[in-house]
């Protein structure tokens, strides 16, 4: 890279390496991408104005460029689709979550977009389908304290701790031994939704963290996780509008009976 001259000062200048050391001197370069394969779903556009984007994100696509997801995420498809290269969320949907994604058209814009999720006054309401829980009595309140440890995949409930979790479940339909459950969070926890529902012996379909590691491709499209962000409800922090945003999109049920346990 550097007798490509791909290493670069503030300037755009190509450094050869022979240069003397100069302190407080920032050097340019971009790493080398990994060939993508890309996403077979796509992202739709539920709502653009001036300010925000609402897009309505398919399973296995990352919100944001991070580790081998690059050119295959939400805020790089849509910059390139739409022009707008200061593009960016306002807050973060896992990469194996469908649903609804609250960008801003520019950075002026984020600070204001991101406190309402800082300040947790973002209604939110997700879908799962998952085993169904015949002993179960809702409309139920999970809480429980949520750790992600630095290096595990998965987070975990710890036992004998406050509270830091709080999600409120519903039934919405059964079918046999399936259900599709409506969920509430007041908290984003790491993996909040999917470990909670895990902790009631009820693990997300499609599920690869929970409740065990899955050694699965991270270019495997075949079996996505049945979690979706139905809605965002919330007041626009620069005009005062109430807005509400709903996806189009439905979770497939699957077609064999649920484990017993």
């Amino acid at each position: 890279m550097l007798a490509a001259g791909e290493f670069v000062d503030a300037d755009g200048r190509p450094w050869t390496g022979d240069e003397e050391y100069q302190p407080h001197t920032f050097i340019w370069f971009h790493r080398e991408l990994r060939a993508e394969p890309p996403v077979p779903f796509t992202e739709t556009i539920l709502y653009r104005d001036d300010r925000i984007v609402v897009a309505d994100k398919p399973h296995f696509l990352s919100t944001i460029p991070r580790g081998r997801h690059v050119l295959e995420s939400l805020v790089v498809r849509l910059r390139n689709r739409l022009d707008l290269p200061e593009l960016g969320p306002a807050h973060r949907l896992d990469r194996l979550t469908a649903g609804v994604v609250l960008l801003t058209t520019q950075k002026r814009w984020r600070g204001a977009y991101q406190s309402l999720f800082e300040r947790r006054v973002v209604h939110k309401t997700y879908r799962a389908i998952a085993p169904f829980g015949p002993a179960l009595e809702f409309p139920l309140h999970l809480g429980g304290h949520i750790a992600k440890r630095r290096g595990s995949l998965q987070a975990e409930l710890i036992a004998d701790a406050p509270d830091n979790a709080s999600t409120w479940l519903d039934l919405v339909e059964r079918r046999g031994d399936w259900a599709e459950y409506r969920l509430i969070p007041h908290t984003g926890r790491t993996h909040q939704l999917r470990i909670q529902l895990n902790a009631l012996g009820l693990p997300i379909v499609g599920d690869p963290l929970y409740p065990q590691v899955l050694d699965i491709s991270i270019d495997d499209f075949t079996v996505p996780l049945r979690l979706l962000a139905e809605s965002l409800e919330f007041v626009d922090p620069i005009d005062g509008a109430v807005r509400r945003f709903a996806s189009d999109r439905r979770l497939d049920w699957p077609t064999t009976d649920a484990p017993r346990s």
